[in-house]
């Protein structure tokens, strides 16, 4: 995915596909999850985010180092995160053989992020009678 590069605040997700179970356990098809209006998927990518102004910029003294003219606010997603959005602003592309959906970062209603376990939470586990 290296060479594949997001612009401004657009995510690429891997949606889920395939049968889903509802919960009296009955399968849908994967026609019945894309009427859907909510999607799930995993973050595989994001781009810089948003684009702003600088507010350190100045050309009006050249002696000053030079500093860009603009910033990017960086995207709340991030790579791995399990991601909610609205299936409508979502576009469907494919790429190297699998399919992948291209979503502005405001399409996201909801993450979840698992975070690794620290050192500390790791060895009170190990040593916890």
């Amino acid at each position: 995915m290296d060479d594949l590069i997001l612009i401004a605040d657009r995510v690429l997700v891997l949606p889920d596909s395939g049968e889903a179970r509802t919960a009296t356990g009955l399968y849908l098809p994967a026609s019945v999850r894309d009427a859907e209006r909510v999607g799930t998927g995993r973050v595989v990518a994001v781009g810089p985010g948003y684009l702003t102004a600088n507010p350190d910029f100045s050309d009006d003294e050249p002696w000053r180092a030079e500093r860009a003219a603009v910033r990017y606010l960086p995207l709340q997603a991030q790579p791995g995160d399990f991601a909610f959005f609205l299936r409508k602003d979502a576009v469907e592309i494919t790429y190297r053989d699998a399919g992948y959906m291209i979503l502005p970062h405001a399409a996201l209603l909801a993450l979840s992020r698992t975070a690794a376990p620290s050192a500390d939470d790791l060895l009170r586990g190990l040593f916890q009678e």
